[in-house]
């Protein structure tokens, strides 16, 4: 078994801001209906790019699709992805269950909310396989963030060790091997979070041997490439928290419900002043 280790130092998220935000938003959807396929907020307007393809609003069953543009037809032709509402309880449990076809693989992926209205645990579950493939095209991957338990981590004081049980805690699972990956935050004494990441991996059955021999040779590259995804994971945060706006109450959910109904803002769209025109003929 291959275990790799690496620590970040990430700006921390307000529990009460966290909290509320999503009372907010589950709040918003519940109090939705739907119209003629479209799902609209309390106040009239549609939510972009999400649809109601089967079923009834809000009830177990129900199927929608994303349809950014607008153009999707009445069955769902041309939608990306399709998900389907398992269970609606907002008070207590909110389960969406998606089916995607992707680069020739199918996947499955669930999540479940617990008491999404003060959000306490958030699982994940992924199978994914190639139709036209063998068991070698086959995995399938949990994972559980107990955010109870992370908070509680975070209350610790900043000298005490590190909580015993990981607050997050997911394994993949393959023909050829198993990994299993944690994240425990703590407290710093500045107010960020240090959060410590740990993956280990071995192989399965008769094929331990192998894949042991695998890592031996692989290891520095392998450690190599968790460490950068760690480190861009922890970028991708601290650039996510710099765009949450510092606003509560009615204000919070406004904003909300605005990003909501509004379409995303391209990313870095091209400029054509910038464009090098036509490359040169090669003879």
């Amino acid at each position: 078994m291959a275990r790799f280790e690496h620590t970040v130092t990430v700006a921390a998220l307000d529990r009460q801001w966290f909290e509320e935000a999503a009372g907010h938003a589950v709040d918003l959807f519940d109090a939705s209906r739907e119209q003629d396929g479209a799902i609209l907020l309390p106040d009239g307007r549609p939510i972009h790019g999400l649809r109601l393809l089967k079923g009834r609003h809000l009830q177990a069953g129900a199927q929608y699709w994303e349809d950014p543009e607008g153009k999707a037809g009445e069955d769902g032709e041309g939608a990306p992805e399709a998900a389907v509402l398992r269970e609606w309880r907002p008070s207590r449990t909110v389960e969406v269950e998606s089916r995607v076809a992707e680069e020739g693989m199918s996947l499955r992926v669930g999540v479940r909310l617990r008491e999404p209205r003060t959000p306490r645990a958030l699982e994940v579950s992924l199978d994914g396989h190639n139709p036209e493939g063998g068991s070698l095209y086959r995995f399938s991957g949990r994972a559980k963030a107990d955010l109870h338990a992370w908070w509680a981590a975070l209350e610790r004081p900043s000298s005490a060790p590190p909580a015993a049980r990981a607050p997050v805690v997911g394994t993949a699972v393959h023909r050829l091997g198993k990994a299993r990956l944690t994240v425990t935050p703590r407290p710093a004494e500045d107010g960020t979070w240090r959060v410590s990441v740990v993956l280990s991996v071995r192989g399965r059955w008769l094929l331990r041997p192998v894949a042991a021999v695998g890592l031996l040779f692989a290891r520095r590259p392998v450690e190599r490439g968790f460490r950068e995804g760690v480190d861009s994971a922890a970028e991708e945060w601290a650039e996510l928290l710099a765009e949450l706006p510092s606003l509560h109450g009615e204000a919070l959910r406004a904003e909300i419900a605005d990003a909501l109904t509004e379409p995303p803002e391209p990313v870095n769209p091209p400029d054509p002043a910038e464009s090098p025109g036509p490359l040169p003929k090669v003879l």
